[in-house]
């Protein structure tokens, strides 16, 4: 397989489809063939389906040839993630509680790709249910992280950022419910945008979470991350929640710098402990920032520790899943999943209404907050990415000392955010840089993006990827 066209952009692909010099079926090729190398070592995938992608891809090729692309990602290779309806392909929710029986639709944003002409290599891992920051279950094991995989790439979107970082597909479809976009990608090294809630339509939209969780982009280069946002952003009437339809390209401006913005850092967010060398690497970044014209100011936590306020709110969302599971089916779930929602079940409605009334306050303070600053950078995480088997919500990897501090916030006020690559520690694995902005700004996180990568590009191949995927995988 070739290197240089498995990490190819997505707008690197459609410039070869367009001149001719590429075809998808080339390219759909490469990909399923770096699949097949990769997958023993990363287990990124949990359905895969390499005659209906290449199906799809002697389709756009013809397209292509007759001068007529489908849409603006007319085969380019796509991965989704398995909590997010494809139809014809098993829904299993990261989940031995499910069973191999054949979507009957598409989701929004999987239908706005179909649409788009892009082609579906398969449907990537989660952790049941979305619900942790690292991806294993009973289901299909370890998910393993291309720079070392001894570590986890994160969660839940961990599939989907695994099998990015080792050139599988040039684009991922994930979603983020408490950092599930933004937390694999800063572990595992590549680019990842958490849309303003309701600007991705969604369906069904349902359940505890369903106001916290939002459809994006997961890329290798925030030019893509846009390109893939214009085509999810496209209206869908099953959600009536979604954001009335803005039909700008999110590639407009993109290069039109930081120069005047006025941003705050704030590495303590609601009282955060920093490991020393991510600190250090994120300092760096904001130093970056600073080069690149912005105003930036340390600010401090901003709002109160997340735990005492949400543990309640977090806890009462697992046993509405549970409640939907038969009980006959209970012991073929995550323990620990299980144990927190068994928790979950004797949370009271009155607990629920405090959450509820806090969340409120905290989109009030961050409304306010937007009313200084452009933009708010953080860490995208408190320390590089754990090893795999570490049990999630542990002492060694606490879901909020851990995992969510700096994530969590942006889903319950509902604000865009995203992690962008900052850096590798000393152990060889990434750390990210996160960037929100006020509601419905994602224009000035991607422009943000944008100005920090072209000051720190991301190169790909990465070498210790290559390392550690041995020759040839």
């Amino acid at each position: 397989m070739s290197t240089e066209i498995i990490y190819m952009t997505a707008t690197e692909l459609l410039a070869r489809f367009r001149d001719k010099s590429l075809s998808p079926v080339e390219v759909t090729q490469a990909a399923l063939d770096r699949l097949d190398a990769t997958e023993p070592k990363i287990n990124a995938f949990q359905h895969i389906d390499h005659e209906s992608a290449l199906a799809a891809a002697r389709e756009s090729e013809a397209r292509w040839r007759g001068g007529e692309p489908q849409g603006a990602l007319d085969g380019v290779p796509v991965t989704v993630k398995d909590l997010i309806p494809l139809k014809g392909w098993p829904l299993r929710n990261g989940s031995a509680t499910t069973d191999e029986t054949p979507c009957a639709f598409d989701a929004p944003s999987v239908a706005r790709l179909r649409e788009a002409g892009a082609v579906f290599l398969g449907k990537t891992t989660s952790p049941e249910y979305g619900w942790k920051g690292i991806t294993d279950g009973p289901l299909f094991g370890y998910t393993r992280n291309p720079w070392k995989l001894a570590h986890s790439p994160g969660g839940s979107s961990g599939g989907a950022a695994a099998s990015m970082a080792a050139g599988v597909g040039a684009l991922a479809l994930g979603n983020d419910g408490g950092g599930s976009i933004r937390i694999p990608s800063g572990y595992s090294g590549i680019y990842g945008i958490k849309p303003n809630f309701g600007r991705v339509p969604d369906h069904p939209r349902e359940g505890a979470f369903c106001t916290t969780s939002a459809e994006g982009p997961m890329t290798r280069s925030v030019e893509d991350a846009a390109l893939m946002l214009n085509e999810l952003a496209k209206p869908d009437a099953r959600d009536w929640y979604a954001l009335p339809y803005d039909d700008r390209d999110w590639r407009d401006g993109l290069d039109d710098g930081i120069k005047g913005w006025r941003i705050a850092y704030a590495p303590g967010l609601g009282g955060a402990k920093v490991d020393p060398e991510v600190r250090a690497l994120v300092d760096l970044a904001v130093e970056r920032l600073i080069v690149l014209g912005a105003e930036v100011e340390e600010v401090g936590a901003v709002f109160e520790p997340l735990e005492p306020q949400f543990t309640d709110y977090w806890l009462a969302g697992f046993a509405s899943i549970l409640r939907g599971i038969p009980e006959a089916k209970h012991d073929l779930l995550d323990p620990r999943f299980r144990d927190l929602a068994e928790r979950g079940l004797s949370v009271t409605l009155a607990q629920y209404n405090d959450a509820m009334v806090a969340r409120a306050r905290l989109g009030v303070t961050m409304k306010q907050f937007h009313e200084t600053y452009d933009l708010l950078v953080t860490p995208t995480l408190p320390t590089t990415a754990p090893i795999a088997e570490t049990p999630y919500h542990s002492q060694s990897l606490h879901r909020w000392n851990h995992a969510v501090p700096f994530t969590l916030p942006f889903n319950l006020t509902g604000q865009p955010g995203a992690s962008v690559p900052c850096g590798l520690a000393s152990n060889r694995l990434p750390v990210g840089l996160q960037l929100v902005a006020a509601p419905y700004r994602e224009d000035l996180v991607l422009k943000a993006s944008r100005a920090f990568e072209a000051e720190a590009p991301q190169v790909w191949p990465q070498p210790l990827v290559e390392e550690a995927l041995g020759a040839g995988g």
